[in-house]
């Protein structure tokens, strides 16, 4: 029996799968954040040890001896060489670790390092060919398709990027909503909402908590869901914000299929994150817009989590094959 490890490493937490050939999960755990770049190499590794740690103390509840014959690393941030031999680097200091209740049994073929877009890919459908559309706090849109040819959109943060995302709605709903207050726009429930939500007593508090509190990306993020509810309310400036975001998604969905795909492939497309979560109907809006235009394929939910995709990578450098659901 071969072992694998699966990590998700992303700026708020670790997730590691440890799962054996035939799929079966027999460790899941999580840990602290792993963006090396944000919080230090040490402290990310540190992460990935507690992570891994914790799933293969689950596993020897099932088998006594785990040896690790591959691992893959979905990392958020990861592209350049210089961040692959940084993972590489933090690989070899797991390998050298005396406080892990696991051997390893690693070849350097079996040791995967990849951004964290491709395997909510592979987690999303189940194997490695398709779109997955990510918008949480942030937004990207990646794909690959059967010849391992892959396309990236998006990705470039909330000041050079992110459309559709949770961040970019709360923003333009606190704008259509000052607009509103000020006369530039028609009325809103926009402007109720955030002072109820808020404590406000005037809308004109904005300013203080946007500016002089210094709200990060994540806390104005967590007022997208405001807009949301408005728009599922029938509220028309609140559901402009949100056409607005479904035509970004579709926008950077359409790119990834006309570069990478032809016209009449059948593949699916995963969407993941929070923003897909709504009220207002935001998941039916691109399905219908996307189906519209390229009606063989299918929009869904992930089938499985991110670690997942990393642990099924992991096997696929194992044994050099294809995946499939």
């Amino acid at each position: 029996m071969s072992y694998v490890l699966g990590i998700d490493g992303g700026g708020s937490k670790t997730v590691c799968i440890l799962m054996d050939d035939s799929r079966q999960v027999l460790g899941h755990a999580e840990a602290g954040a792993s963006n090396y770049q944000s919080i230090g190499v040490e402290a990310a590794l540190k992460s990935i040890h507690s992570a891994i740690n914790a799933a293969a103390n689950e596993a020897l509840k099932f088998t006594n001896i785990i040896k690790i014959s591959a691992i893959c690393l979905g990392l958020a941030g990861i592209g350049r060489s210089g961040d692959i031999e940084v993972v590489k680097n933090m690989v070899q200091e797991l390998q050298n670790s005396q406080f892990l209740p696991i051997t390893w049994d690693l070849q350097p073929a079996n040791i995967v390092i990849c951004h964290d877009a491709l395997i909510a890919l592979v987690g999303g459908v189940g194997h490695d060919v398709g779109i997955v559309v990510a918008a949480g706090t942030g937004s990207i849109t990646f794909g690959r398709n059967q010849q391992g040819e892959t396309k990236r959109v998006g990705g470039w943060g909330y000041i050079l990027g992110d459309e559709g995302s949770a961040y970019k709605i709360a923003v333009a709903g606190m704008q259509a909503a000052l607009k509103s207050y000020d006369g530039r726009e028609i009325q809103t429930s926009l402007v109720q909402d955030f002072k109820q939500h808020l404590g406000f007593q005037s809308i004109e508090e904005l300013i203080e908590v946007i500016y002089r509190r210094g709200w990060g990306v994540k806390e104005i993020a967590s007022l997208a869901p405001i807009v949301d509810l408005a728009a599922a309310s029938g509220d028309k400036l609140a559901n402009s914000v949100i056409d607005d975001a479904v035509k970004e998604l579709v926008k950077a969905t359409s790119t990834v299929i006309n570069t990478i795909f032809s016209p009449d492939s059948a593949f699916e497309i995963v969407t993941t994150g929070s923003v897909w979560q709504g009220k207002s109907q935001i998941h039916e809006r691109f399905t219908t817009a996307i189906v519209n235009q390229f009606p063989h394929v299918k929009v869904m939910f992930p089938r499985y989590e991110p670690a997942y995709g990393a642990g099924l990578l992991a096997l696929q450098s194992l044994y050099n094959t294809r995946l499939r659901v």
